[in-house]
């Protein structure tokens, strides 16, 4: 059994693709619009650019995205929110900042006691993102300097 990641971007998607190549570093495997599908005469003229189906990879976890169906109510994303664990700090600021621009932050890019960066955020798109350093722990408060021996 998998479990994968299948989001949708109510006509945005081509964009979605692109912010999440330039933070991320997302290797698109697969992209298929509305005007490459055998059913294209049907389609609107409007959406026959819009993604039918992507697949990117993040590491090594694909996603899969799409812009919809024509003709569906717009969306919103409850329920639920994608986790990113960055290598460092610089790294995770960096990603955070990017998939931030246009959207809201929800907790502002921070060292915490649990770890050296940490930020909560909705992208452009409505995504909820958390963006996690995994491999370095929240600077630690300097240690009491060392008692002065006894003198005699």
């Amino acid at each position: 059994m998998q479990l994968d990641t299948y989001l949708f971007f109510n006509g945005d998607c081509a964009d979605a693709l692109a912010l999440y190549q330039a933070a991320f570093g997302a290797q698109i495997h697969t992209l298929i619009r509305f005007r490459d599908t055998p059913d294209a005469a049907n389609v609107p003229p409007e959406w026959h650019d819009k993604v039918m189906h992507a697949l990117f990879s993040l590491g090594a976890n694909a996603v899969m995205v799409s812009d919809g169906q024509f003709g569906q109510p717009q969306r919103d994303y409850h329920g639920f929110t994608l986790s990113i664990g960055a290598s460092d700090a610089q790294a995770g600021e960096r990603v955070f900042n990017m998939l931030a621009e246009g959207g809201t932050v929800l907790t502002p890019w921070q060292s915490t006691f649990f770890t050296a960066g940490f930020g909560m955020l909705k992208d452009r798109f409505g995504v909820p993102w958390l963006i996690n350093v995994v491999e370095q722990q929240a600077p630690a408060e300097a240690p009491p300097p060392p008692a002065a021996p006894d003198q005699p």
